[in-house]
């Protein structure tokens, strides 16, 4: 048997701890003296303080390691509810890095009020072009990547289904959503025939007049090249007429290499 310190430097945990668990109930000593009250555990009691541990820092309360213990989970149990709460911190991480690249762009925005560059803006012509697309509905644009990302993905799976060969240049777009929030449409230029048997293939009208300008970085960034439009758009006497489009010109492996153009159309104020 060990005493409560050798077990504690054993189990890789404080005294103060396994002192807790055995008030709780949730780990007691192998045998106590009854004349110190010194607490003793065995070697094979390790493995329920490493369950009790794991499933804690799984994000689990006492009560529900305990409840967790007394149904006997398996060590393949443990190992799916690892994977599980590996992916919710994943999922977590990769949403709190977007928000923190949001913030800076913001803040990027802010700092270049009254020098926005306004002059990379171009008016034109936007021709028709066919893509196939999907859709979904995202609650506000700080959430299109968690939408817009996976729509790609399965147009990618689609597309490789039906035989058909995209092209290099992407193409998404943005709706008011009929019951609130955004319709996010992810589409890819195709030269096929048009149709709507689960991979939609459809025309986009031309633009008669869009301000455009070309964006360098992630989508994540976007913001400030969004507010130049706008800037330009108030300054030379026009008015939007409905969200831009977001033509992705290159997407290396790098996104902050990413070149996208913004055509936003518009109509004289």
């Amino acid at each position: 048997m060990f005493t409560i310190g050798d077990f504690a430097r054993h189990g890789r945990v404080s005294v103060r701890m396994l002192r807790h668990y055995d008030a709780t109930g949730l780990l007691r000593p192998a045998h106590v003296d009854p004349a110190t009250g010194y607490r003793h555990y065995t070697a094979g009691q390790l493995a329920r303080l490493n369950r009790i541990i794991a499933l804690k820092d799984l994000g689990f309360t006492l009560q529900q390691v305990r409840e967790i213990l007394d149904e006997k989970v398996t060590t393949e149990e443990l190992r799916a509810m690892l994977r599980l709460r590996q992916a919710e911190l994943e999922a977590a991480m990769a949403a709190a890095a977007a928000r923190l690249v949001q913030v800076e762009a913001r803040l990027r925005s802010i700092e270049s009020e009254g020098r926005m560059p306004t002059n990379d803006v171009v008016l034109k012509h936007v021709p028709s072009v066919r893509v196939a697309e999907l859709t979904g509905v995202t609650p506000d644009f700080d959430h299109i990547g968690p939408v817009i990302g996976p729509l790609y993905e399965e147009l990618g799976r689609r597309l490789d289904a039906a035989g058909i060969t995209p092209g290099d240049t992407g193409v998404s777009y943005y709706e008011d959503a009929p019951d609130g929030g955004i319709l996010v449409h992810a589409g890819i230029e195709v030269s096929v025939t048009p149709r709507d048997d689960g991979l939609r293939v459809l025309d986009l009208p031309p633009v008669e007049l869009a301000a455009t300008i070309v964006h360098r970085g992630s989508m994540e960034t976007l913001l400030t090249s969004i507010q130049a439009l706008a800037h330009w758009i108030e300054a030379n006497g026009y008015r939007s007429a409905g969200y831009p489009r977001e033509v992705n010109l290159e997407c290396p492996p790098n996104r902050d290499e990413w070149v996208t153009e913004l055509q936003e159309p518009v109509v004289r104020a």
